[in-house]
């Protein structure tokens, strides 16, 4: 099942669906952020789950592009605060309570949100201490030439003192056996 929310509601939706005995969603599986495109809105989408009925819940929360914040859930559920954090880093969405928002993947100077869909890497690259780093993503690192000239790695053959084969008895190999079945 399935519900959209606008961003303002969301904590109290969660907290009827966790505190609900009919309902009882108890476990928040999941929760993530979504772009729908610089015209448009973010979405946070948590996944619960209620023992109860053994059914799942999805909740859509809409989250205004201009100012994205919304309450925290991490008062609900401890487990969401890594949640948060990372859709504070990668979208740019404040969570309003948590008490440790700051990046967990990007740089603490990082000035973008690499997940939005308006995000443009040279421009941001240029802008963080990483400048003159030539990412593959550029489209002037697009010739990869250079790399069919570098040495290759090369491996003893197989069946040398440095890499024995591998006893094959009946079709498997001596790793198969030891895996277990």
């Amino acid at each position: 099942m399935e519900i959209v929310v606008d961003g303002s509601r969301a904590l109290d939706v969660l907290t009827a669906a966790r505190d609900e005995p009919e309902l009882a969603f108890f476990m928040l599986a999941d929760a993530a952020a979504v772009d729908y495109g610089v015209d448009a809105h973010f979405e946070v989408v948590y996944h619960l789950f209620s023992w109860r009925h053994s059914a799942w819940l999805r909740v859509r929360a809409r989250v205004d592009r201009a100012d994205p914040r919304i309450a925290s859930v991490t008062g609900l559920w401890e487990g969401a605060m890594f949640h948060e954090r990372e859709m504070y880093d990668m979208m740019g969405i404040v969570f309003e309570g948590n008490r440790d928002l700051r990046r967990i993947y990007m740089s603490p100077d990082y000035r973008s949100f690499p997940q939005r869909r308006d995000f443009v890497l040279p421009d941001d690259a240029a802008d963080s201490p990483a400048a003159g780093v030539n990412p593959l993503e550029r489209p002037e690192t697009g010739d990869l030439a250079r790399f069919r000239d570098a040495p290759g790695v090369t491996y003893p053959p197989l069946g040398s003192a440095d890499r024995p084969a591998a006893a094959i008895t009946g079709g498997e190999t001596d790793a198969d056996k030891s895996r277990p079945r």
